[in-house]
């Protein structure tokens, strides 16, 4: 099936350019395919070239760059992906979305389209363990915790680079400071360095989403089997147990899920400066190896 334009569109590429930002030739397009977008899975189409531009920049592309796309929808932004790069491996968790992206991209040959959930489908499929790959990504809600926990946790070869668009709240939590740390940017900042682009208005997106978003890049630091010296499981033992009850005085909660004596964990804070009436989101990423270097070189865990 091929995409017929409204006469009055430009020309060539130019024209496909253009259209893929015209509301009404997307409309046109996903009617053609008898699609309409999907709040489930978080399908807003990004509308705004000039946003385009930001996430292209902030990518910093090359022509030796792997690309891996999470969500390409209807394709806008893998087309300028598959212009910069060497090659995009675009993932695409609806297959209705895959028939129009193999249309709009047929003339790349320097696009791989994978139906399947991110989430889901091994790394391994993707053929990027030999890669300095980039993940670039626009994230629904639901989703965007779980992509970078999983690329920046679970995955074999993490990418050099993540540029992401998510909800402008959860680019906020991912880079907080003390005191207003959390699980989410805890998680994040142990393995690499968060930094908010750009905030997107929600008018930049079709349809519509209720929030405004916001341009994330994260680098990771590449040393995901050991961080200074503890492991990660270990690690992500002691702040999860810190966390589970955020508004809790840390010392209350670290007695409770980690059950050791009070009297331990008390010198170990005062240890390391942190007093036992802090909550957990008052302490810094610093903080939190520490006492868990603490905690393994004692053998408490």
């Amino acid at each position: 099936m091929s995409f017929n334009y409204p006469s009055e569109a430009k020309g060539g590429e130019e024209r496909m350019f253009f259209e893929l930002f015209s509301r009404k030739a997307i409309k046109a397009l996903l009617n053609q395919y008898l699609v309409y977008p999907s709040k489930g899975l978080g399908q807003n189409f990004l509308i705004d070239k000039s946003v385009l531009k930001k996430i292209i920049k902030a990518a910093n592309l090359t022509k030796k760059d792997v690309i891996l796309e999470i969500g390409p929808g209807i394709g806008n932004l893998t087309r300028e992906l598959a212009h910069k790069a060497k090659r995009v491996i675009a993932v695409e968790k609806d297959p209705k979305m895959t028939a129009i992206l193999k249309e709009i991209l047929k003339d790349f040959n320097n696009v791989e389209i994978i139906t399947g959930d991110a989430l889901k489908i091994p790394d391994t499929k993707y053929k990027i363990q030999n890669t300095n790959y980039k993940l670039v990504a626009n994230l629904p809600f639901y989703i965007a915790a779980p992509v970078i926990r999983k690329f920046l946790e679970s995955c074999k070869v993490q990418p050099c680079t993540m540029t992401l668009m998510v909800q402008k709240e959860v680019a906020q939590r991912i880079c907080a400071k003390p005191p207003k740390m959390n699980l989410l940017a805890v998680s994040v900042q142990f393995y690499a360095k968060p930094e908010i682009i750009s905030y997107v208005s929600k008018k930049s997106f079709w349809p519509e989403p209720k929030v405004d978003s916001a341009i994330l890049k994260i680098t990771p630091s590449g040393k995901k089997s050991t961080i200074v010296g503890i492991l990660p499981e270990e690690f992500f033992r002691v702040v999860k147990a810190g966390f589970s009850q955020p508004r809790k005085m840390l010392i209350n909660n670290l007695v409770k899920k980690l059950k050791m004596e009070k009297k331990k964990i008390e010198e170990i804070l005062q240890k390391n400066s942190i007093s036992s009436s802090q909550r957990p989101e008052t302490l810094t990423v610093k903080d939190w190896v520490n006492v868990t270097q603490e905690f393994s070189t004692l053998s408490l865990l």
